[in-house]
């Protein structure tokens, strides 16, 4: 399975709201041993095992929006399909720390998911949705995904990563099904 945390590359972005992908990826790697480390042009990953499984972790390099030509290499570098892929990215249209696992769907406003649906020119690919709540009335979207969460945020945050990374490890141990019945 290529497991992929949408994101955006650079420091600058690191703990941003669009980045949770990134850090779910993080945290996996550390808890399953894989060092996510090799550079290509298009993604940085780790290539590794978790329940007997093959497993690949990535992050692309490409901006969120443009999220799909990271997939579409992927795809092509480890000779998959769609199926084969769980794309982990921040929903605004769920609350703060809800999880959502669905095996295809629109892109729902999200421009990285967007990119992937137009580049792999299908909406059925597995994805884990990690909701960041809306913006507050005054603030407006761009602004909402780019800022870091709060202090008071960040107990939730560390909780539902964890929870994805339960939800991963359930689709690889037993399959994605039994995941969505537990963890939706």
């Amino acid at each position: 399975m290529i497991i992929v945390g949408l994101g955006n590359p650079g420091v600058k972005y690191s703990g941003t709201r669009h980045n949770i992908g990134f850090q779910c990826i993080d945290k996996m790697a550390k808890r399953w041993g894989i060092k996510v480390a090799e550079r290509r042009a298009k993604a940085v990953l780790g290539i590794g095992s978790y329940a007997e499984q093959d497993v690949i972790l990535a992050k692309p390099r490409t901006f969120m929006n443009h999220s799909g030509e990271g997939l579409r290499y992927l795809l092509a570098r480890f000779s998959s399909v769609p199926a084969d892929v769980l794309v982990i990215y921040d929903e605004m249209a769920l609350p703060m720390g809800k999880l959502r696992l669905r095996v295809s769907g629109s892109d729902a406003g999200h421009n990285g998911i967007r990119s992937i649906i137009d580049c792999l020119n299908t909406v059925d690919f597995p994805r884990l949705r990690i909701g960041i709540g809306r913006p507050d009335p005054e603030s407006n979207f761009v602004t909402h995904v780019l800022d870091r969460f709060s202090q008071e945020e960040e107990p939730v945050v560390d909780e539902v990563v964890d929870r994805a990374i339960l939800t991963t490890e359930c689709i690889l141990e037993e399959s994605l099904d039994r995941a969505m019945n537990k963890f939706n």
